[in-house]
């Protein structure tokens, strides 16, 4: 079951966090978060996922920023966001897809115990400009069933800036021979 606007306000402070929370960004069902004003651009041509990536660091001007068509882009949302018994959930504001904007690649989904800023991985097919501030991305909740025995440790948790991928932490665990 998913949330509405109404019941995301009345969790606010309790087992939901937004940080900061903006009434006006409330939706129906779901609450708009905003893109911050630091992204980073993928500038390998080549990705290896046993590698760290290599990121150009961009600041965002007042005057907006172009990005560039088919290059991978990673930005984090403006607002802190924490749930203690909900899942969370991120999708992309249907007014950015129609521009050609892609918001998340693959990482919608959020872990019930999930603590930080949520990255965004973008890409465009068409020269697009972006502003930091803009209401880029919507978040929403569902009703988890069942005893939730498994806490949430992931490597991204409590993160304080945009995260680059950590994959090629998993290959540190490979067996030897």
């Amino acid at each position: 079951m998913i949330l509405s606007g109404s019941e995301i306000k009345n969790r606010i402070g309790k087992d939901i966090i937004i940080e900061p929370f903006v009434e006006s960004r409330l939706n129906p069902n779901s609450y708009n978060l905003c893109l911050h004003k630091e992204i980073l651009m993928c500038a390998d041509k080549e990705l290896d996922m046993k590698l760290p990536m290599n990121l150009q660091k961009i600041i965002i001007p007042p005057e907006g920023y172009v990005m560039e068509p088919f290059k991978l882009y990673l930005a984090r949302t403006v607002e802190y966001t924490e749930t203690k018994t909900c899942a969370p959930m991120i999708e992309g504001r249907s007014s950015m897809g129609r521009m050609g904007l892609f918001t998340h690649v693959t990482a919608g989904f959020g872990d019930v115990g999930f603590k930080g800023y949520w990255t965004l991985e973008m890409f465009c097919m068409v020269p697009i400009r972006i502003y930091s501030g803009i209401e880029i991305v919507q978040t929403y909740y569902h009703e988890v069933c069942g005893e939730n025995t498994i806490k949430y440790i992931g490597k991204y948790q409590n993160n304080s800036s945009v995260q680059a991928s950590k994959l090629y932490e998993d290959f540190l665990c490979e067996e030897t021979d």
